[in-house]
């Protein structure tokens, strides 16, 4: 029955392919963890001098630089410099972080503004980034049951229907003079017999039939085993930058605390946010119909704290509420406006002269128009969402708090994403997680399902 081999044939080698692809991609992720880190980092040497040394050579201590648009190669905690660095491949955070002396940085990270100089706190191979990749393999490794369960019976019931199957090709002939045709003819009838045909064929094509599914509306999933789990899931944790809000942050809010410059201050602050690259600023002078930014005189940075510049002879001033209290310009109506949106999660821009504020530009990620209706979904399913991110817990609550989702979480590094997971399985329930970074990827692993946002 030529026809019937050749399409078991093509169906199982159509399996074989999809189970190659999904190592691959997951191989692809690995390597793709380990490339974040440079392989090399410049460090102090006893004499003063400055070299560049393996990372994999640097001794706990050591003194590291690392300059703007590089990447952090190693953990450690600042000694010296001031300057902003993108967390969000470890912690997620959607803004840049300011660092100065005192402060933690994490391997894979990249420095933006100013040059650094850190103490190295832990080896290349104990660094966050190499935790990072070690719980996706460790994760990776635990199988599901069912999958556990199907291992177990296919490596004792295939050899012992193969030997069967050798043993009726073989000893009628050898034993008892049958013929050799008729009885390696029987030996292939039982092993297909054998074969639970319907149950192993089916299996690709319905894997195929449902990753395609799936894929027709944006999902891709690992494999059988995580495709028919699904309806057993009764809670699901989401990341939150890129995955329920856009991952840029947007001017949200201003407001002209001296009403007389309220037709202008936004002209005046998108002309000096427009000579700085801080995702802030670039957010304040990114805002539909800003009229053209007006030439700014004796340009300043002011790192940590905002920009300086003159225009039409004027000194103006655009920054944080660390600036306005080192001007001194801060008073007690302002801090309660700042808090009020600080505690949305939203970065707080002002905009001052010599004699104080004349107004305010809130800037944060908003939230994707199609989260809301996400999340009530999946409350009409019967399942719970809990939020798990890196960013500061107002934030988490504020957006949260936007989408309606029952639970959030703030101020988690990736070991702390993979630790809330590990703690809902053991309360017994069947965790999904969502998330769009390398610093998901643990608890992505993890999950019963992890769904990763491109």
């Amino acid at each position: 029955q030529w026809p019937e081999a050749a399409m078991v044939m093509f169906l199982f080698t159509v399996a074989e392919l999809i189970e190659a692809k999904s190592l691959d991609r997951a191989r692809n992720a690995i390597s793709g963890l380990m490339q974040m880190a440079p392989e090399q980092a410049t460090v102090k040497q006893a004499d003063g001098t400055w070299q560049v040394q393996e990372v994999k050579a640097i001794a706990l201590g050591a003194r590291v630089r690392v300059r703007p648009g590089e990447r952090v190669g190693l953990d450690g905690e600042v000694v010296a410099g001031r300057s902003t660095i993108d967390q969000a491949p470890i912690t997620g955070e959607s803004l840049p972080v300011e660092k100065t002396v005192g402060d933690k940085v994490f391997a894979g990270t990249i420095n933006q503004a100013g040059e650094l100089e850190y103490s190295v706190t832990a080896a290349a191979d104990q660094s966050t980034l190499a935790r990072i990749i070690h719980a996706v393999e460790q994760a990776q490794g635990s199988r599901a049951p069912t999958q556990r369960f199907v291992d177990r019976f296919s490596t004792i019931y295939t050899p012992a229907v193969f030997a069967l199957a050798l043993a009726v090709a073989v000893i009628p002939p050898l034993f008892m003079g049958a013929a050799w045709f008729d009885w390696i003819y029987r030996a292939l009838v039982l092993l297909v017999v054998a074969c639970p045909c319907a149950l192993v064929i089916s299996t690709p094509v319905t894997i195929v039939s449902g990753l395609a599914a799936a894929a027709r509306k944006g999902i891709l999933v690992k494999g059988g085993v995580y495709l028919e789990g699904g309806y057993k899931l009764d809670y699901l944790a989401l990341d939150k930058t890129g995955t329920i809000t856009h991952g840029k942050p947007v001017q949200t809010d201003y407001v002209a605390l001296d009403p007389s410059v309220e037709a202008t201050a936004p002209a005046l602050a998108a002309s000096l946010a427009a000579r700085s690259d801080h995702p802030v600023s670039r957010a304040i002078a990114a805002v539909d119909k800003q009229p053209a930014p007006q030439p700014v005189d004796n340009f300043e940075a002011l790192p940590g704290r905002g920009v300086r510049g003159d225009i039409n002879g004027q000194t103006y001033h655009l920054g944080n509420h660390r600036l306005v209290e080192d001007l001194g310009l801060c008073s007690p109506e302002l801090e309660e406006k700042l808090f009020a949106l600080e505690k949305q999660g939203k970065s707080v821009v002002l905009l001052l002269d010599g004699s104080g504020p004349l107004a305010l530009f809130a800037v944060a990620d908003t939230v994707k128009d199609s989260s809301r209706e996400a999340i009530r979904q999946l409350h009409e399913l019967g399942i719970k969402t809990l939020m798990l991110t890196g960013d500061n817990i107002h934030t988490a609550e504020a957006i949260a708090g936007q989408v309606g989702m029952d639970q959030a979480r703030g101020d988690l590094l990736p070991g702390d994403k993979l630790q809330a997971i590990e703690n809902l399985y053991a309360q017994g329930h069947r965790v999904g997680m969502v998330g769009d970074g390398i610093n998901d990827a643990p608890a992505l692993a993890r999950a019963e399902i992890g769904f990763a946002m491109a």
